[in-house]
């Protein structure tokens, strides 16, 4: 088993859910946490700010010597997500394409409705 933890970021405290269900789903793991209080909230800012709040939040996760990174910011995710996954070298989960893919999956239509901020 692989001994580094695994570090989880957001733009606020709200990640601290993630976090938690983090904690029941993988007990063994350790986890780190970056939550950007200073800066937030990040909806209503533009992509290039957002892109480079998320890469360095990522780089601090990765200059800890985690194993994956998981973004638990949805504006994050959905404007910076691919480019954080690729440039990570290591496992990037991010949180809207797993929760609209849940949700559609609890729907009997397959529609789900999102509500977000401007920059998501």
């Amino acid at each position: 088993m692989d001994p580094r933890p695994i570090g989880v970021f957001d733009s606020g405290l709200g990640g601290l859910t993630a976090l938690r269900e983090l904690r029941q789903v993988l007990p063994g793991e350790d986890l780190v946490y970056f939550g950007d209080t200073g800066r937030v909230p990040y909806g209503s800012r533009g992509e290039e700010v957002i892109t480079r709040y998320a890469r360095e939040e990522a780089a601090f996760l990765l200059e800890q010597g985690v194993k994956a990174v998981g973004c638990a910011c949805g504006t994050v995710s959905s404007v910076a997500g691919e480019e954080l996954a690729r440039r990570a070298g290591c496992p990037f989960i991010e949180v809207v394409g797993p929760a609209a893919l849940a949700a559609q999956k609890a729907t009997r239509t397959g529609r789900v409705g999102v509500i977000a901020t401007a920059a998501t």
